[in-house]
């Protein structure tokens, strides 16, 4: 046990001098555009609630009711008995609002993506994959035992070459959105590159659906492709819908095939069926308000207009993560402390989820917010930023 007691000693210990060590946040308070801690208000400026939907009273109200029906938690794995009336509901109404003929249910995004990619592909199978990708999904792609390959950040032309080069099944694999920098994936280009090459291409959309499209729908609708442009879309319901889980949507085949094959769905519990219930109704809120995505529009381009004004270095992004940049680890650190003793919480995103050197806060806006709130978030930045 002394060589374990001493390697973990040493590792905390070196992410403390660097700069690096990270805290859990307890909440006294629901989420929303301020929160409590320890006794004390801040205006949140980190979660992925994007349309502020995870603390709606109808979405409150549905999860009461289910638990009350059907009760906390769901006892068994999904092919046990653990598939209850709530989610097979909203695996039809995902499938539907997304233009699939099935969704599938996984307990997180992590496990939905490790999930896919492990069930996919085989020993011999090539899987591409974006630098920047979440780690759930580069995790899944080197558990798979396929041979994996990490192109330049949204770099078409390298893809293409690499897929052409490439003999056997291939596997293309993104992010909508990018959860860091909070760019978008140039999908329309990428789906006419893995056609022509005889690829799948997979999109994680975390990040975008439920913000982005006409309706809502994510990145793939915003770039006018539909499921035989992105055979595989996995998208999560703990952001944009407020609510947990995750799912992934597409042909029958590749939904009967997770069933009978992905390990993370197989032996894993269901989620609640109350947590169901309410994402169906986040969903429902999702058609009839989207006031909220306007909203949250308008407020991402406020708080770019204004950042520019003051001559803060954003990172370019249209969706509604907006990374400051700042470069060292200590000074993000700083910068995230004294926002927080003026009543701001924003992270500060550092290595290893974070290239050395470009470690940043990475502020989050919500439907929830105000324009004043986002304007004190400016210039509280502003202030910030010169004392540092």
């Amino acid at each position: 046990m002394g060589a374990f007691t001493e390697r973990l000693s040493e590792t905390l210990a070196s992410r403390g001098q660097k700069g690096l060590y990270r805290h859990r946040l307890t909440l006294e308070s629901a989420q929303g555009p301020v929160i409590q801690i320890a006794g004390r208000q801040y205006l949140n400026f980190c979660s992925n609630d994007y349309l502020g939907l995870a603390a709606h009273p109808k979405v409150i109200e549905a999860f009461r009711e289910a638990a009350a029906q059907y009760g906390v938690g769901s006892g068994a794995s999904h092919l046990v008995c653990g598939h209850s009336s709530p989610h097979h509901q909203l695996e039809d109404s995902l499938a539907e609002f997304t233009g699939r003929p099935r969704a599938l249910l996984f307990s997180s995004g992590y496990m939905a993506n490790t999930g896919i990619l492990t069930s996919l592909l085989q020993r011999g199978d090539y899987v591409f994959q974006d630098r920047l990708n979440h780690a759930s999904l580069l995790d899944g792609g080197l558990h798979s035992g396929a041979r994996f390959q990490r192109f330049p950040h949204n770099d078409v032309a390298s893809l293409q070459a690499r897929l052409a080069s490439a003999d056997g099944p291939k596997l293309v694999v993104v992010d909508g959105v990018f959860s860091m920098d909070g760019d978008t994936a140039p999908l329309a280009e990428l789906a006419a590159v893995c056609s022509a090459q005889d690829a799948w291409l997979m999109v994680d959309d975390a990040h975008g659906f439920g913000v982005m499209g006409e309706r809502g729908a994510g990145s793939t609708e915003a770039a006018g492709l539909d499921a035989s442009s992105v055979p595989v879309l996995m998208a999560t319901l703990g952001k944009a819908l407020g609510t947990a889980g995750a799912f992934v949507a597409g042909s029958e085949l590749l939904i009967e095939s997770l069933i009978q094959q992905a390990r993370n769905y197989i032996y894993t519990t269901a989620l609640p069926p109350a947590v169901a219930a309410a994402s169906l109704v986040s969903l429902r809120l999702l058609h009839q308000e989207a006031w909220r995505r306007q909203h949250l529009a308008d407020l991402i381009a406020r708080f770019r207009q204004g950042a520019e004004q003051l001559d803060l270095p954003l990172m370019p992004s249209a969706s509604a993560i907006q990374p400051l940049l700042v470069g060292a680890a200590r000074r993000a650190t700083k910068l995230s402390e004294q926002l927080r003793e003026r009543g701001l919480l924003i992270g500060a995103i550092r290595p290893p989820t974070v290239p050395a050197g470009t470690s940043r806060l990475r502020i989050t806006l919500s439907a929830a917010h105000s324009d004043e709130q986002v304007d004190q978030l400016l210039q509280q930045l502003d202030a910030c930023w010169r004392d540092t």
